[in-house]
């Protein structure tokens, strides 16, 4: 039996400028997992990933380094109630403005 999961991440380092959010969307199809990937105003890149949780841990150790433009420093990961609402994996532009 299939065990699925959700994770939030945050991705810090030189994750902004260097392809990130596409090869991102390029990993997520490459594991099957669903959800989107958006820059931050600070310079962070987050994201939501769910599928399979084997699948999804995948993920996470692809963020943990990230395309080869990239120097990935740390990734916060929070484990989420996954909730199956995703059917494609996206790109967002931007996050909204915080008041």
């Amino acid at each position: 039996m299939q065990e699925n999961a959700r994770v939030h991440l945050i991705v810090y380092g030189r994750v902004q400028g260097v392809c990130f959010r596409a090869e991102t969307q390029k990993a997520a199809t490459h594991f099957g997992v669903f959800g989107w990937v958006r820059n931050k105003r600070d310079g962070t890149v987050e994201a939501i990933v769910e599928g399979e949780k084997k699948d999804v841990i995948s993920m996470i150790n692809w963020c943990k380094t990230g395309p080869s433009l990239s120097r990935v420093e740390k990734v916060n990961v929070t484990w989420q109630d996954c909730h199956g609402e995703f059917n494609e994996f996206g790109i967002r532009y931007w996050d909204p403005i915080q008041k």
